[in-house]
């Protein structure tokens, strides 16, 4: 299974919500929850991207769980870069971060 297949695999009960939306982010893949981002995929790496607290991914980051994602240099904080495709992981990440999204505010 590729990591695409797998992030639609992960992401498909998610859709149970009819919050939970696909979508697209500077023209990668992803999902969001009452409008708000919450995770992507890198198709080029292979990489899935998810919204967490600053402090959250740098936990990610410092454990070696993930890398800081930087497109064009730019590093978002609240975004963190999961590289291994992990089915058990990325289920437990795109949860957390599903979740991160519905506690924040409404636009």
């Amino acid at each position: 299974m590729t990591a695409e297949e797998l992030f639609w695999d992960l992401v498909e009960p998610m859709y149970a919500d009819p919050a939970v939306q696909r979508s697209t982010m500077m023209g990668l893949p992803c999902v969001r929850l009452d409008g708000r981002f919450f995770a992507a995929l890198d198709r080029r790496t292979g990489a899935l991207l998810i919204k967490l607290p600053p402090e959250r991914v740098r936990q990610l980051i410092d454990a070696g769980h993930g890398q800081p994602f930087a497109p064009a240099g730019w590093t978002f904080r609240e975004w963190v870069a999961i590289t291994v495709p992990d089915r058990r992981r990325w289920q437990v990440l795109l949860a957390e971060a599903r979740d991160h999204a519905a506690a924040q505010q409404p636009r």
